[in-house]
C-alpha cells in the first residue's frame, strides 16, 4: 500500500495527515511552534519533528508529500538556499512604502492592461516584500527568492528556484497564460524568481541523506506544493462552480469555484487558477486571531453557546489586530474599530462575530459583482468551523447552505495533491 502525506504550516503551528490510496485517513499529528523568534529554525525542526512522530509502519510506506505554507510568507536566499535574513510573514508591512513608486510604475501607459496588478499591490505582497529586500545591505548575495513551501520542499529534495503557481501569484505570476507577465522584466528582478510549475507536481526524489534521517523510503517523490487556502478548498470537497470555501483561522480567506477569473486591485480581489476552473477570492486581515486578543478559546465556547444567532446585534466594528486591510476594502491604513465596547463580555463577542460575517457576506457580494460564478453553497474551514453559532450568523447573511469542509484540516488538501495533483478537485 502506498500513502500520501500533507503538511499544513500555519500560524502557530504545523499539522501532518497521512492517507491511504482510497483517500482513507491513516494518521494524523500536530506541533505548536517553539519559539518565534528564529521562524528558519523553528520551521526546520518541526517539519522533521511531524515526520518523526508518524509511526515507523506508516513511513516504511509513504510515497509521496506536499507541503503548503501561508501565502506570500518569503524567503530571500543565497545560491546554497541559506536564507539571509529573517523571513517577511504574511502579514510583514514593512514594504509599505514602495507601494507608492509601484503604483507610479503601472500608472505609465504601456502597463495600463497589465495583468497581476490585483495581487501585486498590496503592502503585504510577495513582490513588494522583495522591492522592499532591494534597498537590504544584504540583498547583493540574493540568488533565490522562495515561499515557506518552496523552502521547506527544498529542505527535503535538495532543488533550489522551484516554484508553484498557487504560492507565486503574489510575486506577480500570470495563471491565465502561465508565465510571468513582461513588465516583470522591466523591474530587474527576475533572475530571483522561481520556476513555477503546476502545484501537485512531482519535483524529484527525497535527498538520501534526509530519507536515512527521517526513516523515509528513498523512492519517496517530493511534489510542488501550495498555500494553506487553497489547500483548505481541496479538503473541503467543493467541486461546482458556485460553491465556495471561507476559511476561518487567524485570517478570514474566501475561495470561490468560478467559470472565469476576476481581477480587481481597487477591492483586493484576484483569481488563483484550478485546473480549468478559477479560484476568485481574497483575504480579509479579520478573524480569528482577533477573537483570541479578547478570549480563550474556553471563553469563546462558553459564550458563543449564549448567543442568540438570530438576533441581530447593533454593534458595528470592523475588527483587526493591527491598521490594514487587504479584502473586501484595500485600505493599508484601515484602524480597527472596536468601539463602543459594551461592559458584556457575551456582547462584545457577539458584535465581533456578527461583524466579521458581515465583511464575509460583503466579500461574496463583491465577488459576484464583478463576474464571479453566483454562490450556491459556502463550505467551512479552520478553527472557526466549529462554531455553529458563529455558522448560524454567516448563513443569515449569506443566505446560502453553510456547511462543514469535508475536512476541516488543510493538510489533508495537500495530501489530496500529493496523491494526484489538481484532479483532486479538478470538476
Amino acid at each position: 500500500m502506498t500513502l500520501f502525506v500533507g503538511i499544513d504550516f500555519g500560524t502557530s503551528g504545523a499539522r501532518l495527515v497521512v492517507i491511504d490510496d482510497r483517500t482513507e485517513l491513516v494518521a494524523e499529528v500536530s506541533q505548536r511552534f517553539a519559539q518565534m523568534d528564529d521562524w528558519v529554525t523553528t520551521w526546520e525542526s518541526t517539519l522533521k519533528a511531524l515526520i518523526r512522530q508518524v509511526p515507523a509502519v506508516y513511513r516504511d510506506q509513504i510515497g509521496a508529500i506536499a507541503i503548503n505554507g501561508t501565502s506570500a510568507t518569503v524567503l530571500l536566499c543565497d545560491r546554497q538556499g541559506r536564507p539571509l535574513a529573517a523571513p517577511l510573514l504574511y502579514n510583514d508591512a514593512r514594504g509599505a512604502g514602495k507601494l507608492t513608486a509601484l503604483q507610479e510604475f503601472f500608472a505609465q501607459a504601456r502597463y495600463q492592461t497589465a495583468r497581476g496588478k490585483a495581487t501585486v499591490l498590496n503592502a503585504t505582497s510577495s513582490l513588494v516584500k522583495l522591492l522592499w529586500w532591494q534597498d537590504q545591505p544584504y540583498f547583493s548575495e540574493a540568488h533565490y527568492l522562495m515561499h515557506q513551501a518552496d523552502w521547506l520542499g527544498f529542505l527535503l529534495h535538495g532543488q533550489l528556484g522551484i516554484s508553484d503557481y498557487h504560492n507565486s501569484l503574489k510575486l506577480g505570476y500570470d495563471p491565465v497564460h502561465l508565465s510571468y507577465p513582461d513588465w516583470m522584466e522591466d523591474l530587474g528582478l527576475v533572475h530571483l524568481l522561481p520556476r513555477v510549475v503546476t502545484p501537485g507536481t512531482t519535483i524529484g526524489p527525497i535527498l538520501p541523506a534526509i530519507a536515512r534521517e527521517l526513516g523515509l523510503p528513498l523512492s519517496c517523490q517530493i511534489h510542488a506544493g501550495t498555500t494553506d487556502s487553497i489547500a483548505a478548498f481541496l479538503a473541503s470537497g467543493a467541486t461546482a462552480p458556485g460553491e465556495a470555501v471561507t476559511s476561518l483561522g487567524s485570517t478570514l480567506v474566501l475561495k470561490l469555484l468560478s467559470r472565469v477569473p476576476v481581477e480587481n486591485s481597487q477591492y483586493g480581489i484576484y483569481s488563483h487558477r484550478l485546473g480549468d476552473r478559477w479560484l476568485v477570492g481574497g483575504a480579509s486581515n479579520t478573524g480569528g486571531a482577533v477573537l483570541k486578543q479578547f478570549f480563550t478559546a474556553a471563553e469563546l465556547a462558553e459564550l458563543s453557546d449564549r448567543i442568540d444567532p438570530e438576533r441581530v446585534s447593533p454593534l458595528n466594528y470592523y475588527p483587526l489586530l493591527q491598521a490594514g486591510e487587504r479584502f473586501p476594502l484595500a485600505d493599508p491604513n484601515l484602524q480597527p474599530q472596536l468601539e463602543p465596547r459594551p461592559a458584556e463580555a457575551i456582547e462584545f463577542l457577539h458584535g465581533l462575530l456578527e461583524s466579521m460575517a458581515r465583511i464575509e457576506a460583503r466579500g461574496y457580494e463583491l465577488l459576484q459583482q464583478f463576474g464571479a460564478t453566483p454562490l450556491v453553497r459556502v463550505y467551512t474551514a479552520g478553527g472557526g468551523a466549529k462554531n455553529s453559532t458563529w455558522t448560524a450568523m454567516r448563513a443569515r447573511y449569506l443566505q446560502v447552505p453553510v456547511q462543514p469542509s469535508t475536512w476541516t484540516e488543510a493538510a489533508c488538501g495537500t495530501a489530496l495533491l500529493a496523491m494526484r495533483g489538481l484532479s483532486a478537485s479538478d470538476p
